[in-house]
């Protein structure tokens, strides 16, 4: 059996059990759609004041964001049930490459964060999102790249845990904080009253420079600096994530 292959039929089955029970891709975009109706409003006069003249192109891309951590950072609690259920053990007597394992989850996270973006995207035109549609296809691309590396991430770390217990808390140590810092609601600047320290931590919090990014897409400008600066963070967290979940998939499962 060859890698492709391998890879293909895992997609296959993991997206099938999704398909079957669609209720989780609606959660998955449950956070990220009430923020948007909830928030959204709110920022329609503050969209000078945070330099922009729509203000939904500054908070959808901080939205797809979310939807990136959260829509696959989280996927490591199905791993550990199908770990519990044997199913990890059955598939690990087959010719299929261990690696084949992962990343035929992976494919499959990002494929549901890719129709969860674009639904998402689709419904912010109805809230008065105007912007440029090519660098919103970019914005879909890179919430892709995001939540790969979510996935893989997490599904080492569920491997490595094998509880949803201790899962858990890990989970939102890092997803909370890195969303906040990200400045996914409001700039984290001085311009805008935040502290100082905080605005140094936030400056070394990678996901930073992809919301920047987004948003500057988002607004027509793709080949510049922050857009291009999204793009490389985007494709480093995919490659790191992918190497920690492969070395973690070879040794425990």
């Amino acid at each position: 059996m060859t890698a492709l292959a391998a890879t293909a039929i895992v997609y296959r089955r993991q997206l099938r059990q999704n398909l079957r029970n669609p209720v989780w891709i609606i959660i998955g975009l449950a956070q990220p759609m009430l923020y948007l109706v909830l928030f959204g409003p709110l920022l329609k006069p503050l969209a000078a004041q945070i330099g922009t003249t729509n203000a939904y192109t500054f908070f959808v891309p901080g939205l797809l964001l979310q939807l990136g951590l959260f829509g696959a950072l989280f996927a490591g609690f199905g791993l550990v049930s199908e770990w519990r259920e044997g199913v990890v053990e059955a598939e690990r007597v087959t010719p299929a490459p261990r690696t084949t394992l992962l990343l035929g989850r992976v494919l499959r996270d990002v494929s549901l964060v890719g129709v969860q973006s674009v639904i998402l995207i689709a419904l912010s035109f109805a809230f008065g999102l105007r912007g440029s549609i090519g660098g919103m296809i970019l914005g879909v691309v890179i919430t892709m790249l995001l939540g790969g590396a979510c996935s893989s991430a997490s599904y080492a770390l569920a491997l490595s845990t094998k509880s949803e217990d201790a899962l858990a808390p890990i989970l939102n140590s890092i997803a909370l904080p890195v969303m906040l810092l990200s400045g996914i609601m409001l700039p984290i600047s001085t311009d805008f009253g935040a502290p100082k320290w905080l605005v140094v931590v936030s400056n070394i919090i990678p996901t930073k420079y992809i919301v920047n990014g987004l948003r500057t897409a988002f607004t027509g400008d793709i080949l510049v600096n922050p857009t291009l600066w999204a793009v490389f963070w985007a494709i480093v967290f995919l490659i790191v994530g992918l190497w920690i979940g492969t070395r973690t998939f070879r040794r425990d499962a």
